[in-house]
């Protein structure tokens, strides 16, 4: 698993964070003030990056979160089905299956040149040049 160990307080909207062992962006953080026996707290609203469903969490001030970390590629399209893609990949020439992100308009065809995230394991076509 490709992940490394962060402080919650390191991080900031438009990061990634991993939330109940999914990648996750973070859209919005709140920070609440200690108290006079408590410690701050964070409370984290995020968006997974592969089903797009929404998670909010709270982490104290102090707490230690994992951090994806994506590799972001290109690749050339070889063929196109529903939903998902082959591509070989630019620098290790090795083949795929690559899901398609739902937010990616332009239509995908042959020889298209895509830029593809690795996420855990995980890739997907993220934007096509």
């Amino acid at each position: 698993m490709a992940v490394e160990n962060k402080s919650i307080s390191d991080l900031k909207p438009g990061r990634y964070i991993m939330m109940d062992g999914e990648a996750c962006k973070i859209l919005d953080m709140q920070r609440s003030a200690p108290g006079k026996h408590g410690h701050a707290k964070y409370r984290v609203s995020a968006q997974t990056l592969i089903s797009k469903a929404k998670k909010i969490k709270v982490f104290t001030g102090h707490a230690a979160v994992q951090v994806p970390i994506i590799e972001k590629k290109e690749a050339q399209v070889l063929s196109v089905s529903s939903g998902s893609a082959q591509i070989m990949d630019m620098e290790s020439y090795e083949t795929f299956e690559a899901k398609k992100d739902p937010e990616l308009n332009k239509e995908l065809k042959a020889n298209d040149t895509v830029v593809f995230w690795d996420i855990m394991g995980e890739r997907i076509i993220k934007e096509v040049k």
